[in-house]
């Protein structure tokens, strides 16, 4: 998923931050690495441009800005606005984004939404701890250099306005990530809803204590391990990450809030406190609350009341499917009185049931298809493997009898109904299932257009508010291509007014549902006919009236006689 983040500096010296783009940086410190000769180390890998400035001398060119407007004088003025567009690692293994594509959607997002800013935009390919996760910086003077046309995201009149300082609020920064979720999408590049809260909310602080926490946790370990002593743990965890572990351990077991906040104080020594309906958690060895809103979506009070419930409905449907597979047990290994006689419902070999053949059919199995003697070859060649299908085949005609009780088929006739009626499951649930698989392909596809459509509705709505609409087109031809190919699809294909992303996500996940009941009923209904086609193979074998109708049962029970070898004579 490609992510966004902003940075606000009040850093007046413009050049660190094209030193920090261009030359190594140590990630723990933030300084500069060098040499053995004391120079600068330059990154292997980058792409640098300037807009509205030449790149290297980007710091000049705001300096002198700066001075013409008066402004960016003062210590507490915020001088520059850092944007970092980060890319999924998996962009670039499965989507093919290079480095200079990744420039290139930079370069594009840049000039689109800080229009007539000077703003450096470099590209990277080596994220943090070696995660090697391809991202752009985009680092921009706060004051505007020339005026622009206003923009829908431009709040205030100001804003277009040439000596006027970059504006950021929350309804443009959601702005911001819509675009990027856009261009993802555009791209064919992995990407999350980025306007939905996190679940999990880890700050940049947060990640960067982690990993200072771990190299001086991995450095003590070294030396107790030198000592020939075992390290108690080899995980550095946060403050946070220990609340949050704590937090859902104990809202899966619990059967109710007051019970979470128990556990957490009596296992864990965390004190939970609600204000206005929001929790917030206090670590044992601090002296402030945590706000659950600070550790993610994930630890509020409505999901951690979600959680204690789905906890409570899976041990009760463990407890029921236990006591069921406790009862079948007791079935399974229960007996059968018949006249006087107590016969056993489980096989049992050591038992001589050549002595007593009516306990045969007693006992409840699988069913499986009798063998054939007339056409079973190894049988008429022994007497004894022929004894042994006699006995076989006496268990799996009790076992067919079982089946009949069992789903109350009388009459052969009624059989053969079972047996029609089955075939005919088995092709429906087949043509529900081709149906269901054709709504998921039409879906997609509508899926398909109205990412299109979206991703360039805004372009379409700034060329029908263009003066010369001639020019328009030629700049952005490509995407008000799509965007008119997207609107014919669903007004002259499928004659259907363009619905919202949401709506066509939900429709996909219903059918897929559906899909894997469909799937589910398919493989019950084969099965279920399979097993008539074995009862009623048995049921022809019992009786001894008529041939197997199934034809390919019956092949694939017949053994070819082994041919004599032919006498050579010399």
């Amino acid at each position: 998923m490609a992510i966004l983040k902003h940075i606000a500096s009040k850093n007046a010296d413009y050049g660190e931050a094209l030193e920090y783009l261009v030359f190594e940086h140590d990630e723990k410190t933030g300084k500069p690495i060098r040499n053995e000769e004391g120079k600068l180390v330059m990154r292997n890998r980058f792409i640098i441009d300037g807009i509205n400035c030449e790149a290297f001398a980007f710091d000049k060119a705001c300096e002198i800005l700066n001075a013409k407007y008066h402004k960016n004088c003062t210590r507490g003025e915020i001088k520059s606005h850092h944007y970092i567009l980060s890319f999924d690692p998996k962009d670039s293994t499965e989507c093919g984004l290079t480095l200079e594509r990744a420039q290139e959607l930079g370069m594009e997002f840049a000039v689109r939404n800080f229009p007539g800013h000077q703003i450096l935009v470099c590209a990277h390919d080596e994220g943090h701890n070696k995660s090697r996760n391809i991202h752009v910086h985009m680092v921009l003077n706060s004051i505007r250099m020339l005026d622009v046309e206003r923009q829908p995201f431009m709040e205030r009149e100001i804003d277009c306005k040439a000596g006027y300082k970059h504006h950021v609020t929350k309804e443009y920064f959601n702005y911001l990530l819509r675009d990027v979720m856009d261009m993802c999408q555009r791209e064919g590049l992995h990407q999350v809803d980025l306007l939905s809260p996190a679940a999990t909310k880890i700050t940049d602080r947060e990640y960067r204590a982690q990993q200072r926490g771990q190299k001086e946790l991995d450095e003590l370990n070294e030396q107790i391990v030198a000592m020939q002593m075992k390290p108690t743990t080899t995980i550095f965890q946060t403050q946070k990450q220990f609340l949050r572990d704590a937090i859902l351990k104990e809202a899966a077991q619990a059967s109710s809030l007051e019970e979470f906040q128990n556990l957490l104080k009596e296992r864990h020594g965390i004190t939970v406190k609600e204000q206005r309906g929001a929790f917030s958690y206090l670590h044992p060895d601090r002296k402030k609350y945590i706000r659950a809103r600070a550790l993610g979506n994930d630890y509020e009070k409505e999901h951690i009341l979600e959680l204690i419930r789905r906890g409570i409905h899976e041990r009760e449907q463990a407890a029921v499917e236990e006591e069921a597979a406790s009862n079948r047990i007791n079935t399974e290994e229960s007996t059968v009185t018949f006249l006087g006689v107590c016969y056993s419902t489980v096989y049992n070999p050591s038992y001589d049931y050549y002595a007593n053949p009516a306990a045969i059919l007693f006992v409840h199995s699988d069913l499986q298809l009798v063998t054939d003697l007339q056409t079973c070859v190894k049988a008429q060649y022994s007497e004894a493997y022929a004894r042994q299908v006699d006995l076989s085949n006496l268990l799996k005609a009790s076992r067919t009898i079982c089946y009949l009780q069992e789903h109350g088929i009388g009459s052969r006739e009624e059989l053969r109904q079972e047996k029609s009626n089955a075939v005919e499951r088995v092709s429906s649930a087949e043509t529900a299932l081709e149906k269901t698989e054709e709504q998921i392909r039409k879906i997609n596809e509508k899926i398909h257009y109205a990412g299109q459509y979206y991703s360039t509705k805004a372009v379409n709505k700034e060329y029908r508010s263009a003066l010369v609409k001639s020019w328009f087109r030629r700049q952005h031809t490509e995407e008000l291509d799509r965007y008119d190919e997207a609107v014919s699809y669903f007004k002259n294909t499928i004659g259907e007014r363009i619905p919202p992303m949401k709506d066509l996500k939900q429709q996909k996940e219903d059918l897929l549902q559906q899909k894997a009941r469909q799937e589910n009923a398919l493989r019950s209904a084969v099965r279920d006919r399979e097993e008539l086609k074995t009862v009623a193979y048995n049921v022809s074998w019992i009786l001894s009236t008529e041939k197997v109708n199934n034809k390919e049962i019956e092949s694939s029970m017949r053994r070819k006689t082994p041919k004599r070898k032919q006498e050579i004579s010399l």
